[in-house]
């Protein structure tokens, strides 16, 4: 009875950046709200929603933010949390400093609050073809195979859910340069691999070769490491710096 009445008593404390619209200003409202045991960070929020109200008490618009799987797997719930990027569904209340301090990520434009603008990310997926061209309007049958070997690092790469966490822990990717970014690298690296994608890998090479491409990179290895499904970014760089270099020379040799 006294660990339940512990527990009631218990609260969690939160500074939100907040930003009523694009082209606003930003500030910081303090929320107060009761804790619950294996809350997570989504569930905090969705706890302002539901009684909108600062720590002073006085009345305030709903905080808003983007969520969808709450299983770390779409992507959608990136904030910077504590000063680090990452995903709000598996931030544990219990595992955070307090008070817990939410931002948008300031690499995208912020729509309202947390929810922010990432148009860039998949204008970048955009340009480097990301995906397998095949026509679709008739059966197939089975592709070609790829080796084991193959198929687990490619698996690896897959996993990318377009968080856009690797994207804010980047110094080169900012409004003052066009690098592309780890993830559209790392991608080039997967659908270059697949049995039908690499039919357009020259295409997607070239793209790297352009201004706001691989050059970019500064190797800071920031993106690797803040990466939440553990993908190897960095082994992917390498890996097309390897292939974009061979691909020049192959040019200049008209092969």
């Amino acid at each position: 009875m006294a660990e339940a009445t512990t527990v009631k008593s218990k609260t969690v404390k939160l500074v939100i950046t907040r930003q009523d619209a694009p082209n606003s200003g930003s500030y910081t409202e303090e929320f107060e709200i009761p804790y619950r045991p294996n809350m997570n960070v989504i569930g905090a929020l969705m706890e302002i929603q539901r009684n909108p109200k600062k720590q002073d008490g006085q009345g305030t618009a709903p905080v808003c933010w983007e969520s969808n799987c709450l299983e770390e797997v779409c992507g959608a719930c990136s904030m910077v949390i504590n000063g680090k990027p990452r995903q709000a569904c598996s931030a544990l209340i219990d595992k955070l400093e307090q008070p817990i301090r939410l931002q948008p990520m300031s690499t995208f434009p912020v729509v309202r609050d947390l929810v922010i603008n990432r148009e860039r990310m998949f204008n970048a997926l955009k340009r480097v073809k990301a995906w397998i061209p095949i026509d679709g309007t008739y059966d197939l049958g089975p592709g070609p195979r790829m080796a084991e070997t193959k198929r687990q690092w490619a698996y690896e790469l897959s996993k990318c859910m377009t968080c856009g966490v690797c994207l804010e822990s980047c110094p080169n990717v900012n409004d003052r340069n066009s690098f592309i970014g780890p993830a559209a690298i790392s991608q080039v690296r997967l659908f270059n691999a697949h049995p039908t994608g690499e039919m357009n890998q020259e295409e997607r090479l070239e793209t790297l070769m352009e201004d706001g491409g691989i050059e970019g990179c500064g190797n800071s290895q920031n993106c690797v490491r803040s990466c939440p499904k553990g993908i190897p970014l960095t082994t992917s760089i390498a890996a097309i710096n390897k292939d974009t270099t061979k691909h020049l020379f192959k040019k200049w040799l008209g092969m």
